[in-house]
């Protein structure tokens, strides 16, 4: 087993920033059609700078996203990422919580399973936080990413200095 951490990686927010200007294609991305549902496809927004920064992080990478496996057939090629294991969140997809957990979260700490990880999503809040800070027996660090700009140099720089703080 690694003694990295586990990066959870989301695709919607972190690695595709569609909550940018419609009318205009943030810099360094690139345009994909994805038609992972029946119906119009999807336009996603890729950096494809952002698989080899992932990859020089020192993480174990995983998809923690509602693309699941399709991560690794539209996401995966075009930011330069190899084939990822990703968190299949089942039946708890999209499902409410009342304490207002996010339906991701306790599937992401049961699948951490102690192992310490980041969490890269745009969908984060409090609750999530104080969630895996008491189910969780690992260091986590639940980072928040804008969906209007996507990951950025200052995420990298948290990622990595949380990692090089875990493995200290």
């Amino acid at each position: 087993m690694s003694r990295r951490p586990l990066l959870f990686l989301d695709v919607d927010g972190p690695l595709n920033p569609y909550a940018a200007k419609p009318e205009r294609r943030p810099e360094g991305c690139t345009t994909i059609r994805a038609a992972v549902r029946p119906g119009r496809p999807l336009r996603v927004w890729l950096n494809p700078a952002h698989g080899p920064a992932l990859l020089g992080l020192d993480y174990d990478l995983c998809w923690a996203t509602t693309w699941m496996d399709a991560a690794n057939r539209w996401i995966a090629p075009v930011v330069g990422l190899p084939e990822l294991p990703y968190v299949d969140f089942g039946a708890g997809l999209f499902a409410e919580r009342p304490d207002g957990v996010h339906w991701k979260t306790e599937t992401i700490v049961a699948y951490a399973d102690g192992r310490p990880f980041a969490w890269v999503d745009d969908e984060q809040g409090p609750a999530d936080g104080d969630f895996v800070t008491a189910h969780h027996p690992g260091p986590a660090l639940p980072h928040h990413v804008s969906p209007r700009l996507g990951l950025r140099e200052g995420d990298f720089t948290a990622l990595a200095e949380f990692a090089a703080t875990v493995r200290a």
